[in-house]
């Protein structure tokens, strides 16, 4: 998005009409912006505010709604499953270009886990991210409703794996959200909720030091999280996590955030890769060794020229991207007038991070923040990074709304099945019934 973005800029303010067209393809009408996942999922921010609209912000562009299944890139084709081709059955259609741009981002990587596949949640989409805290709410409510010990004890436990941004975020956050919200059930308290972080290293959030990250695990475990280091999970069939150090915890809830890995279009690509299957770029951008395609983000594995030492890439986050994708529409413009590319470089500021309401870690330029200071550096930082002034004026009242107002605690997972009710007022089947209903 940041590319077309940036291409379409250049577009008007200097390209002559018609000298630039721009097809943007893409699985979804939107732009997720990842890190406000977290407090979508604790409620403090509304889903559809933090996602960008694409057809509103790059309205110079084609938006084509589908996956690239192939790309030939000596034919400059590429095979599109769009939603038309999908819905009637028909065949792929087939797009030409002269210049390809391949940010196909990440996707979660996991690991052959037993029963994984089956009960894990995973959040790297903002359904993901409703899903979860639906699915949070109606634990509370399985077990407000239940007097079997064994089903209320799984309910309420919930178990986090991966202790980087993505797990620490939103476990804290989700956390902070079911505390507040069983102060309204009878039955339930905060000390009934058992909260599990499992990461396989040593340490969690090493992206803002060694520091911060045991301040982290002690302020997480001041919370009765249970934080586990150079723990595994093994195993989570029959709804029983089990990890690498014996333990076993009955639970109906394990999310997996253990990391991510290139999007699987790349591997199909026959473009260069490195050994961890990221594009294999130049500092300008360009895909090694192959003429007019151009990557950028998670997907491409780019030199770090501030590094300073041999072999150093940029790590795949959104404060690269965004960087780069604005030198990669620069560069293609050079391209095309035949100028001299410019390359990338950005020496990286620093990390933020939120431990839930009015708490958090930040590293900024080598200066490290803890609690309410770094909560807030956190929210004004990306306040000022997610697109559009339109999303930004959004988020600041939904923020300052929830600052006067209570949360709010209901759980819409019916959503997931808007037609479940009709199907069983028509005499179908209901979703959650295997049997059928009568």
């Amino acid at each position: 998005m940041y590319t077309a973005l940036r291409l379409q800029q250049r577009m008007r303010q200097e390209l002559r009409r018609g000298e630039l067209e721009i097809t943007v393809v893409t699985p979804d009408p939107y732009m997720t912006y990842q890190p406000f996942l977290p407090e979508a999922a604790a409620g403090n921010i509304s889903p559809r505010h933090v996602v960008v609209p694409l057809r509103r912000v790059l309205r110079q562009c084609r938006i084509l709604i589908g996956e690239v299944r192939t790309i030939d890139h000596a034919a400059r084709t590429a095979t599109v499953t769009t939603l038309a081709t999908r819905e009637k059955g028909a065949p792929d259609e087939r797009i030409t270009y002269d210049e390809l741009v391949l940010a196909p981002g990440s996707v979660s990587r996991t690991l052959p886990i037993p029963g994984l596949a089956d009960h894990g949640i995973g959040f790297k989409t903002v359904e993901e991210a409703i899903g979860l805290r639906n699915h949070v709410l109606e634990q509370l409510d399985i077990a407000s409703s239940t007097r079997d010990p064994a089903v209320r004890d799984a309910a309420l436990t919930f178990v986090f794996v991966g202790g980087g941004y993505a797990g620490v975020e939103a476990l804290a956050e989700l956390e902070d959200m079911a505390s507040y919200a069983v102060r309204h059930y009878h039955n339930v308290t905060r000390e009934d909720m058992k909260w599990v972080l499992v990461e396989a290293t040593d340490r969690i959030l090493p992206e803002v030091g060694p520091e911060l990250g045991r301040y982290t695990v002690t302020q997480l475990r001041r919370r009765n999280i249970q934080v586990l280091l150079e723990t595994r999970l093994e195993s989570c069939a029959d709804r029983v996590a089990v990890l690498s150090d014996g333990q076993r915890f009955p639970t109906r809830t394990v999310v997996w955030t253990a990391g991510v890995k290139p999007h699987p279009l790349v591997a199909a690509t026959g473009l260069p890769l490195t050994g961890r299957g990221r594009l294999r770029c130049t500092a300008e951008l360009t895909v090694d060794g192959v003429e007019h395609v151009w990557a950028a983000g998670d997907a491409a594995a780019v030199p770090d020229l501030t590094a300073g030492r041999p072999g150093a890439e940029c790590v795949p986050n959104a404060q690269h991207a965004v960087r780069q994708a604005r030198v990669l529409a620069d560069n293609l413009v050079h391209s095309l007038r035949g100028e001299p590319l410019e390359t990338y470089a950005h020496k990286y500021a620093g990390s933020v991070a939120s431990l839930g309401l009015h708490k958090g870690v930040a590293q900024v330029y080598g200066r490290r923040l803890k609690g309410y200071p770094a909560w807030f550096m956190h929210r004004v930082y990306h306040l000022s990074r997610v697109p559009t002034v339109n999303r930004k004026a959004r988020v600041l009242a939904e923020w300052t709304l929830a600052g006067l107002f209570k949360r709010e605690i209901v759980s819409l997972g019916s959503l997931e099945h808007p037609r479940a009710e009709f199907e069983l007022a028509a005499g179908g089947k209901h979703p959650d019934d295997p049997k059928g209903s009568s």
